[in-house]
């Protein structure tokens, strides 16, 4: 079983943002005794991230996939995901009550679509902003901001992947 690295948006492939997960991955990784198997950079597209995640699970491999699942127009790796794996997206009844509890009134009515996945999936804590991440299968997604997805990868890796150190 591999371990990969997705970092997901245009604004990286661009130039816009600097990419700062790989390293810090690559980090969280070492001091957990895990080697990084493979790391791949994608754009905003919903079609090209879903057959990236269907290549990934055909394959068996464990996915940390960076960036994408906010609530801007470009963000399409929630869709992308319930696509790979064959489901809807669903409002997860969960993760809207911690997005109602965090922003009241101002949840609605675009910071309420980040509690949509693809069905079945479960949340990953987001101890920044309580906006959760998602895994389904073996794949989880974090949000592309560092202060925000480098606590919930460590979250991961020490409860969802703990077998693997």
């Amino acid at each position: 079983m591999a371990l990969g690295l997705f970092i997901i948006g245009d604004e990286i492939l661009s130039g816009k943002r600097q990419d700062r997960h790989f390293a810090k991955v690559l980090e969280l990784l070492r001091v957990r005794g895990i080697e990084l198997a493979w790391a791949q950079f994608l754009g905003d597209d919903e079609a090209a991230i879903a057959e990236a995640i269907r290549a990934v699970s055909a394959r068996g491999d464990v996915l940390l996939s960076c960036g994408g699942i906010g609530a801007t127009p470009d963000d399409c790796t929630r869709q992308a995901a319930a696509l790979a794996f064959g489901v809807p997206v669903q409002r997860h009844a969960e993760a809207e009550a911690l997005i109602d509890r965090e922003y009241g009134a101002a949840a609605r009515p675009n910071r309420v679509l980040m509690a949509d996945f693809p069905l079945g999936a479960a949340l990953i804590p987001n101890p920044i902003n309580r906006v959760a991440g998602f895994s389904i299968g073996h794949c989880y997604f974090v949000p592309g901001f560092p202060e925000m997805a480098w606590p919930m990868l460590e979250w991961v890796l020490d409860t969802q992947l703990a077998h693997l150190h």
